[in-house]
């Protein structure tokens, strides 16, 4: 997911996205802790994509004050 297509998003679809992303980083650290993970570098992308919305969803904090 590219910083473009999030910020084009609504802060209730950045919210939901997030929510998502996260339960997406759960699931796949438990099928890492029980060996069935498929794509680990995965991980590392869902990771990224968690931090690329926050930082957006911080960004749109700062400019409204």
């Amino acid at each position: 997911m590219k910083a473009a297509e999030i910020r084009d998003m609504t802060d209730l679809e950045l919210d939901n996205k997030l929510t998502d992303l996260k339960k997406e980083l759960f699931a796949l650290r438990f099928q890492h802790a029980i060996n069935q993970l498929d794509n680990p570098t995965r991980l590392k992308a869902v990771k990224k994509d968690i931090a690329r919305v926050k930082t957006i969803i911080r960004e749109r904090a700062g400019s409204e004050q």
